[in-house]
């Protein structure tokens, strides 16, 4: 069957859309950041006059960090993560407005530490860099620390590369909201036939992208169950393989 002139346009790729952390970045398996990440906020802490156990802490810490996600995860939001210092913080007896100076710091302590175990993919640098220009480049990531997001680009200079960045804990929308996705093509100024989308989780990538109209990469990091309404469009195993991947879109 031929399709009219204006199908063929509307369906050509004018943007990939990525997810950030195990798909362009690599965390430490098994949470190895946790634990020094949140003694470092603790120790910041207890630099400005917080007098409780580091027990005391993480139990407090645990406690605001489930219920705020008993809350957000049924709307698919994420709260920032200065409201989990905050609330934190007052189940100790403390409080603190949440942009207040000591839990933005805290935040930042936390943020500092985890960066430390996050490293670049080996070959994404090199697949970024040849689509960059050729197509319009994006980043839709869950975080509850988009400050942290943005400077790790920084500090792997990426951040020319993309042309917007999209981040759960700054618009209180994550993946697979269709939400969060629809606000990265506004951004882009695109509609969603015409995006594809890169990452590395069946529900909340695969799902969350094709629920928003976009055309979807499954990047195998681990071995992860696909349903019928989230089947991704084609699936890679590293990123050096993605742009004969795209050529196929």
């Amino acid at each position: 069957m031929l399709f009219p002139d204006y199908e063929i346009e509307r369906m050509k790729i004018e943007a990939v859309l990525f997810d950030m952390f195990d798909t362009l970045m690599m965390i430490e398996r098994d949470h190895a950041f946790y634990s020094p990440s949140l003694k470092r906020v603790y120790e910041y802490l207890k630099e400005r006059g917080v007098k409780v156990s580091f027990k005391e802490f993480e139990e407090a810490y645990v406690e605001a960090r489930d219920a705020l996600y008993a809350t957000a995860d049924p709307k698919m939001e994420e709260p920032h993560f200065n409201q989990r210092i905050a609330n934190a913080l007052r189940n100790l007896g403390y409080t603190f407005p949440v942009s207040s100076e000591i839990v933005v710091g805290a935040t930042n302590a936390f943020c500092e530490t985890f960066m430390d175990f996050v490293r670049v993919d080996d070959s994404a640098i090199e697949s970024l860099r040849r689509l960059h220009g050729k197509y319009k480049l994006g980043i839709v990531s869950n975080f509850a620390i988009p400050e942290c997001v943005y400077k790790l680009l920084q500090r792997h200079t990426l951040t020319e590369l993309f042309d917007v960045v999209i981040v759960s804990g700054e618009v209180n929308k994550r993946k697979p909201s269709p939400e969060i996705f629809k606000k990265a093509l506004v951004a882009l100024g695109i509609k969603a036939q015409s995006a594809v989308f890169v990452g590395d989780t069946i529900d909340a990538d695969i799902e969350g992208a094709k629920n928003a109209g976009m055309k979807t990469i499954y990047i195998e990091r681990r071995v992860q169950q696909a349903t019928k309404d989230a089947c991704p469009d084609q699936t890679i195993k590293t990123m050096s393989d993605l742009l004969p991947a795209l050529e196929r879109c």
